[in-house]
């Protein structure tokens, strides 16, 4: 394989999704299980775990900038992450022993839900008016540590944006001054959360997002910006196990998934750049297609009728 092979086209490919990342909030496991499988001809296997090799270093950078902005929980995110590490060993280890078709359709029922649910919030949107000022970054914030924050965003919650639960209480609800603290109680669903997000995010590759997030509204009560960069802390944590496992079985195409990752960076900031020059409703409703396509595609190159 020569280099242009690689290391340039993941890299391209890197920031391609940090474009898409940087514009709507979405990306990881979604996107690249799909890319790893269908473009670059990967196995099932290795492109689950090339994946999740992927989703660690965005997730870190996108934790960092949440911690720094005191934007999460980091109590919570540790509990879940501490959960979540002990079971992706055991989704990787279920990935293995699964047949291929098995491991693809899991996936592809991820992603055909996270496209549901980008379309379904493109459905709500309103059409795009025409441009306001732009509105300033946050304080302290550039424009380079908000595009590593979205990236990092969409790395864990894996493109789905749920609605909060009506009655759901927001804990500490002026980030920004201080993180707030649990309960025992809550913790310890923390970690039961992670429990589930681990055994997901190792047998499919994917951050562990689209579980934690809901049910940290749901069930614990922060606020959506606290249980995004929460999440983040907890996919840091959970993908380090199956990864390594992931690594010592020989699965990982390690020069595709730090080239995705770099890339993925540069992309991000020039996504963000270009949210306020294209129609977000539209973009979601063409990612979503998109993603139903994948996911389809997915499920018939198992089967072998493409």
């Amino acid at each position: 394989m020569d280099i242009f092979t690689s290391l340039v086209i993941p890299a391209l490919v890197g920031i391609g999704i940090g474009i898409l990342s940087g514009m709507l909030g979405i990306g990881g496991g979604t996107v690249l299980v799909p890319i790893f499988r269908l473009a670059f001809g990967m196995s099932p296997i290795m492109s689950t775990a090339t994946s999740l090799f992927t989703i660690i270093p965005t997730s870190v950078s996108g934790a960092v900038s949440h911690v720094r902005h005191k934007t999460c929980v980091p109590s919570l995110g540790l509990a879940a992450g501490l959960g979540g590490a002990c079971t992706s060993p055991i989704g990787v280890w279920l990935a293995t022993i699964s047949p291929a078709w098995m491991v693809m359709l899991a996936a592809a029922l991820i992603i055909g839900y996270s496209a549901v649910n980008m379309l379904r919030k493109a459905w709500k949107m309103k059409p795009a008016r025409p441009a306001a000022p732009a509105q300033a970054e946050p304080a302290g914030e550039t424009p380079v540590e908000a595009a590593v924050e979205q990236a990092g965003d969409a790395a864990a919650n894996d493109d789905v944006e749920p609605d909060v639960p009506a009655g759901a209480s927001e804990i500490a609800a002026d980030t920004g001054k201080s993180f707030p603290k649990l309960s025992r109680k809550q913790l310890a669903i923390g970690a039961a959360i992670g429990l589930g997000a681990g055994l997901a995010s190792g047998y499919v590759g994917v951050g562990g997002g689209f579980i934690m997030v809901p049910l940290m509204l749901s069930l614990v009560g922060i606020s959506m910006k606290q249980a995004s960069g929460t999440s983040l802390i907890a996919v840091m944590l959970l993908a380090i196990p199956g990864t390594i496992e992931q690594g010592l079985l020989g699965n990982i195409d390690y020069m595709a998934g730090i080239a995705v990752a770099v890339g993925s960076i540069p992309g991000a900031v020039v996504g963000a750049r270009l949210v306020r020059l294209v129609p977000e409703r539209t973009l979601r409703f063409i990612f979503g297609g998109f993603l139903i396509v994948a996911a389809v595609v997915l499920v018939l190159n198992e089967v072998g009728v493409l």
